[in-house]
């Protein structure tokens, strides 16, 4: 132990050293000497020094003088000539750190004081393994400081790189790939790393030299012939693969590829099925991808340039590649496979707009392709998916693309592959595996996205694909296949027969039997946690579509789902079938069938009232336990469930469009009953947050149910939901408080009058609570309240109900006011900011004429006419954002609104008195007061965007 905290002391005290060293202004010239003469064995030493060299060359370089920077590069050459003599070479991550430091030195120094960096390097290196290590690591931190498009650089930095690339182009580069080749042909046998590592570094810097130095005979045989080199052929792909990619011209572009197929292809490499490393055959494949690519690039070009000759060579070019192309898509492994993707996808690109008859051998062949590489492995973990499983899921995506597109090119050939398939695999399903059932089914899924129909067009209008779809989906119901026991099975089928639950309406005889699988051991009580969540939003989707045609079996299904709406209180123990979120689904399919069905309306009432009693019960029963709990941990744990009560007799109500619905139900009753029993958890002492967010989600969802019998409830709730408020409880207070103004208008404004100076002053109280600078959390839930407020007064003042607050007495009406005039300058939220200008309009519409409320013109005078100049001159006021643009334009409209109102005597306020007193000149005042006289409000706007860009320079 103290071995440990000692050691972990040295390195506490080490790291302070060198970051001193770093920031002093002449101690790296000790980490310099000591790299130059190899002073020091320990690496971590070493490291360091270099880190510190790097750190005065990143940010201190321009304040160094002449000789220090040839310091700098003496040090490295000599710390590289030490490299040569090494027996053993330096560990990999110090000759890293060496080569980003020998690349900062380079894009600092290259263009100015070492246009030989690369000759130097080089005479220096010669053939010696170890330097040339160092060089072309070097290389490669070269490419990542200035070709990398990856990272960010500045405008300047990348005139900076654009220039060292066009010196390097013009001075070097010829030597440089002289350098490679050489460096290529010397170490392929005695050091295949440095090999590979050069094989990189030409693979890297193809993008952007001239091609013809790298795609000449010499150095593509070179390139070739390490294809056959086990230890090197991955990076040769890899390589080719950069080379192939190049931008040139279609033509060149088709010979360069078609040169490299020919050597490949008598090479053996085409070959596939004989090759037994899948890690080259990746890379293999992503260079055929690549070359593929290229050439159906190549091909658009001349045929849309008209060069048909040259066309029609790329063409032929690319129908060679076919079979490949084939060959490794049907791979076994799905790396492989997947590679090849894209050329697959481009070239069926091709044969849409050729079209020749015999290709569709062809289509043909992709898409059996395709049908085989969707099916799942043995090894494939449903239960716990990791890795490997969503690596497969993202591949399937791909191939999702590929058969939408074969739709696209051949709608009849695929929808006649698929039937093949599907009715050569239903027929045998009981001993066909998992694998085959799944897929089978799910290209008839796939086939509802790949021919897109219109809705329930898949079965009406043409008659070909309507009769296949038709069959093939009556086969899947009646076949038995639902009771496959296999989870990926048991989902697919749910999920197809809601994909196409249109079909039930030509078919409805096959409603019964889909309803059972979907409520026994098959789908709600399957064995699989999995597909029981599933089928739970599967079952409500069906039987919202399909409501009408199950009216002889509403109650049969309710009293089948009965043990599925039962509340799981805390202290139950058993599992239960379903979470609280499947529930929710249950709660809502078991609405809609009731509201939806024929029963008479007694029969309705007496549904819903069975459906949401033990729901009311419950709730009565765990409020009261929950009030003298102690246990937060069982506190907790009956709030869950007290607020998963109020969400599933919530949800009911989702069958239900309007108040009319609920009438004619006559389930108001019942709805009022729930919230009776529910408002009282208002002011539960515990777990106050997550029932109040429920109880308020309830009454959002009676005032659109219920409306004007939701009234009598809102005093009770609002006194409740004011006592001992956090920010967010207002915050998501207010929006209710605005759905009731907006809905009810006239109607609650004794409420309102009531209730608005309590609300007011209580977001004020939070709002004005001291909280930490650096409270991020806070800051952001009181800029959310304070908006929530602005919005409040908007809706109120927008809804015509001024008079809420033109009755709330002198004094509290100037506090409000004043906070909208704060919320307009003071505080840098540009939406906050845009409410308060939209609401100080409105005030100015309603009181500030002739006829308005005493005492407004002068407020308007003193407060809102600064306010319009102010908060635009301030800083933080950004007219290069949108959203403060939009500010700025309802900000021009309260203008505008004040001379509608004031007329010539606000212009000869701005005239006489306002401007003057900001220093405007006469001529701008003059302009200023002529534009707020024109008609067209988008005339201002303009002119007050360019006044406030004036103003701020």
């Amino acid at each position: 132990v103290e071995h440990k905290a000692f050691t972990g002391l040295f390195q506490m005290v080490a790291m302070v050293y060198f970051e001193q060293l770093k920031e002093s202004q002449d101690a790296w010239e000790v980490c310099a000497e000591a790299l130059a003469k190899g002073i020091y064995s320990d690496d971590h030493v070493k490291f360091f020094c270099f880190q510190v060299l790097e750190h005065q060359i990143k940010y201190r370089h321009g304040g160094l003088s002449p000789a220090q920077q040839q310091l700098i590069r003496e040090t490295l050459m000599k710390w590289l000539q030490l490299q040569l003599m090494n027996s053993q070479p330096e560990k990999p991550f110090i000759r890293n750190k060496a080569a980003q430091v020998f690349a900062l030195t380079f894009v600092m120094e290259y263009l100015t004081h070492w246009p030989k960096f690369f000759y130097d390097l080089l005479s220096l290196v010669g053939l010696n393994p170890h330097g040339v290590d160092v060089y072309l690591r070097t290389l490669m931190a070269i490419d990542a400081e200035v070709v990398d498009r990856d990272i960010l650089h500045s405008p300047e930095e990348v005139r900076r790189n654009t220039l060292i690339k066009d010196s390097m182009r013009e001075q070097v580069i010829p030597s440089l790939v002289e350098s490679w080749y050489q460096i290529l042909g010397t170490y392929q046998q005695s050091h295949p790393e440095i090999t590979c590592q050069c094989l990189e570094v030409v693979g890297a810097y193809v993008s952007w030299i001239d091609l013809n130095l790298i795609a000449n005979d010499r150095f593509v045989n070179l390139l070739l012939s390490q294809m056959s080199v086990e230890d090197l052929r991955e990076e040769a792909c890899e390589c080719l693969f950069e080379i192939v990619n190049k931008g040139m011209d279609p033509t060149d572009k088709t010979k360069l590829v078609e040169s490299l197929c020919q050597v490949l292809q008598s090479a053996g490499f085409f070959n596939v099925e004989e090759e037994e490393d899948v890690d080259f055959l990746a890379k293999f494949s992503r260079l055929v991808n690549g070359m593929g690519q290229s050439l159906v690039l190549s091909w658009t070009k001349l045929a849309k340039g008209g060069e048909v000759k040259d066309a029609a060579e790329s063409l032929s070019a690319i129908e060679a590649k076919v079979p490949l192309l084939l060959q490794l898509l049907v791979h076994d492994d799905d790396d492989i496979s997947a590679n090849i993707v894209g050329f697959c996808y481009d070239y069926l690109n091709v044969l849409k707009q050729v079209r020749y008859d015999y290709l569709d051998v062809l289509k043909q062949a992709i898409m059996l392709a395709v049908m085989k590489k969707l099916t799942y492995d043995e090894e494939y973990n449903f239960d716990n998916e990791g890795e490997d499983e969503a690596m497969f899921v993202e591949y399937r995506k791909q191939l999702k693309m590929l058969l939408d597109r074969l739709a696209q090119v051949s709608p009849e050939l695929l929808l006649e592959a698929v039937g093949r398939v599907f009715n050569n695999t239903v027929q045998r399903w009981q001993t066909a595996s998992f694998m085959e059932v799944e897929v089978a089914i799910r290209l008839l899924y796939m086939l509802g996205e790949a021919l897109p129909a219109s809705h329930g067009a898949h079965f009406s209008g043409d008659t070909a694909k309507t009769s296949a779809l038709q069959d093939m989906m009556r086969t899947l119901v009646s076949s038995g296949l639902s009771g496959y026991q296999h989870t990926s099975v048991s989902l697919e089928f749910f999920e197809t027969v809601v994909r196409y639950d249109k079909f039930f309406l030509v078919e409805p005889q096959h409603i019964p039997n889909v309803l059972m699988a979907f409520l026994d051991h098959r789908g709600l009580r399957h064995s699989s946690p999995k597909v029981r969540s599933r089928v739970a939003y599967l079952f409500s989707r069906f039987v919202k579509t399909l409501h009408k045609h199950m009216n002889s079996f509403i109650e049969d299904i309710l009293s089948r789902i009965q043990d599925l709406l039962e509340l799981a209180p805390p202290e139950n123990g058993f599992p239960a079938l379903l979470t609280s979120d499947d529930q929710l689904f249950i709660f809502e399919t078991a609405g809609v069938l009731i509201v939806h069905g024929e029963s008479p309306a007694e029969r309705k009432q007496a549904l819903m009232r069975s459906l949401l009693t033990p729901l009311i019960d419950a709730f009565r029963l765990l409020l009261a336990k929950l009030a003298s709990e102690r246990e937060e941990e069982r506190q907790a744990a009956l709030a869950d469930c007290l607020s998963h009560a109020v969400g599933f007799a919530s949800r009911t109500s989702k069958a239900f469009s309007n108040k009319q619905t609920v009438k004619q139900c006559g389930c108001s009753e019942v709805y009022r009953d729930c919230l009776q029993t529910f408002l009282p958890a208002l002011s539960c002492p515990v777990q106050r947050g997550s029932l109040r967010s429920a109880v308020r989600s309830f009454l959002h969802r009676m005032i659109i149910c219920l409306e004007e019998e939701v009234l009598p409830f809102v005093p009770a709730a609002s006194e409740h939901m004011l006592k001992d408020c956090e920010a967010k409880d207002l915050q998501e207070f207010i929006p209710l408080i605005s759905q009731i103004t907006a809905k009810f208008k006239d109607q609650v404004s004794p409420f309102l009058q009531q209730v608005f100076m309590p609300l007011v002053l209580a977001i004020f109280e939070v709002l004005c609570r001291p909280a930490e600078d650096n409270d991020q959390a806070a800051a952001l839930e009181k800029q959310m309240l304070r908006r929530s407020y602005f919005t409040f007064i908007q809706t109120i003042t927008s809804s015509g109900m001024n008079q809420v607050l033109a009755n709330q007495g002198v004094e509290n009406i100037e506090r409000v006011l004043f906070t909208i005039i704060q919320g307009a300058v003071d505080f840098p939220d540009p939406i906050a900011q845009k409410t308060c200008f939209i609401v100080l309009s409105k005030l100015v519409e309603l009181w500030g004429g002739k006829d308005g409320m005493a005492g407004f013109p002068d407020f308007i005078y003193k407060h809102i006419v600064p306010a319009c100049f102010l908060a635009p001159l301030k800083p933080s006021f950004d007219l290069t954002d949108a959203q403060t643009v939009l500010t700025l334009s309802e900000c021009a409209l309260t203008l505008k609104m004040i001379h509608l109102r004031r007329g010539p005597e606000f212009i000869q306020y701005l005239q006489q008195e306002y401007l003057p007193s900001l220093q405007v000149s006469p001529e701008i005042t003059q302009e200023v007061c002529q534009v707020l006289q024109q008609p067209d409000a988008k005339v201002l706007k303009n002119y007050m965007k360019a006044f406030f860009q004036r103003a701020k320079l």
